[in-house]
């Protein structure tokens, strides 16, 4: 049997690259819901501007993100279920804004954290974003300059943007419902050790290890680094990581050229606001149908979210390499865990020693 030359099979694979790039997904994902979404997140901030203080909005907008963990359940399953994703990322970006009286330990803190959030996302089958926005969460709240005074505020802005984005899903799930019945609340399944413990801990693992390397290489605000590597391993398979983090590098090259654009526009909070709300709402409709396309609008977006206390202090260059090279680390990261977590070689080496310390009740 001949086999086949390998000019051809770099072909066929260059084939299939460009096919995953440029496939559309469809969806029918209707208006309504990327419409709720920017309000969740641009509510906040338009709050903060009215009173004057748009970096107090910024906090709760970031809360507001929780509005995405809402599931298409019946109205009483998925409102417990946000509520609980709100508290646990209130609990996290307390936990990253109390790590920075902690100096040493932020590597630490954000892999503890990656590492439980992914177990109980993994354990109660959190659909994606999974624990994406916990842990950038609490990478934001590290990174957030604050006194001991200001935790208390800090907390509470942020919880009560998550409670606004709770009280838009009710009033939005009731007007859904009507549109379209619920799906049954999915039975929870026997939760092994591989998927939930050993796959938690190697991606906990990777999400300190590129925060360590973002520290290492003295990157000015590393926040982003740990959330892209989190972003391309969660991937439920070694294809999965690949594509997601050649979408997620390419699609942030082109949101750089497009947050550069918009940085150039004069720009005031209540311009912020609005940007925010365009921009969420093309996020949460592009998400569902291409990743890459999404990700073209999503990094200017984050820099509004997260950077937008910076916009005019730092030069707009600098800013956007940062959050390419931010990007592209993190990804890297990202899909060299991933090749590790897909490996049985690997799984089997470094699982026996997980294992050992790993109470007997756990294994099974």
């Amino acid at each position: 049997m001949s086999r086949t030359p390998w000019w051809e099979r770099l072909q066929a694979q260059l084939r299939r690259e460009w096919n995953d790039l440029t496939t559309v997904n469809r969806s029918d994902r209707r208006w309504t819901m990327p419409f709720c979404a920017a309000l969740a997140s641009g509510l906040p901030l338009l709050v903060g501007v009215w009173f004057g203080h748009i970096e107090f909005g910024l906090i709760s907008s970031i809360g507001g993100l929780v509005f995405l963990y809402l599931p298409e359940t019946p109205l009483s399953h998925r409102m417990v279920l946000l509520l609980a994703s709100a508290f646990a990322m209130c609990a996290c970006f307390a936990l990253g804004l109390m790590s920075q009286f902690l100096p040493g330990f932020h590597v630490l803190v954000l892999t503890f954290i990656a590492v439980l959030v992914s177990m109980l996302c993994r354990f109660y089958q959190i659909a994606p974003p999974g624990s994406l926005f916990f842990v950038l969460a609490a990478a934001i709240g590290v990174y957030t300059p604050a006194e001991v005074l200001d935790v208390p505020l800090r907390v509470g802005l942020f919880t009560m943007g998550c409670l606004l984005a709770c009280l838009i899903a009710f009033f939005y799930s009731l007007e859904a419902l009507r549109q379209k019945p619920p799906q049954p609340i999915p039975p929870l399944a026997a939760a092994s050790f591989d998927f939930v413990i050993f796959d938690s801990i190697v991606i906990g693992g990777c999400v300190g290890i590129s925060l360590a390397l973002a520290r290492l290489f003295e990157l000015d605000r590393p926040y982003w680094v740990p959330v892209s590597c989190l972003a391309v391993i969660q991937s439920l398979s070694l294809r999965a990581v690949w594509s997601k983090q050649l979408q997620r590098i390419l699609g942030t090259a082109l949101g750089v050229v497009l947050a550069g654009a918009l940085l150039r526009l004069p720009l005031d909070p209540w311009s912020i606001a609005a940007m925010v709300m365009l921009l969420t709402f093309i996020v949460e409709t592009m998400i569902v149908r291409h990743y890459g396309l999404a990700m073209i609008f999503t990094t200017p977006l984050t820099i509004f979210l997260a950077d937008a206390s910076y916009l005019g202090h730092a030069p707009t260059a600098d800013l956007l390499e940062a959050r390419l090279l931010d990007t592209v680390l993190g990804s890297l990261v990202g899909l060299i865990g991933g090749i590790g977590l897909y490996s049985p070689r690997f799984r089997q080496a470094l699982g026996r020693q997980i294992r050992r310390l790993t109470p007997a009740r756990l294994r099974d």
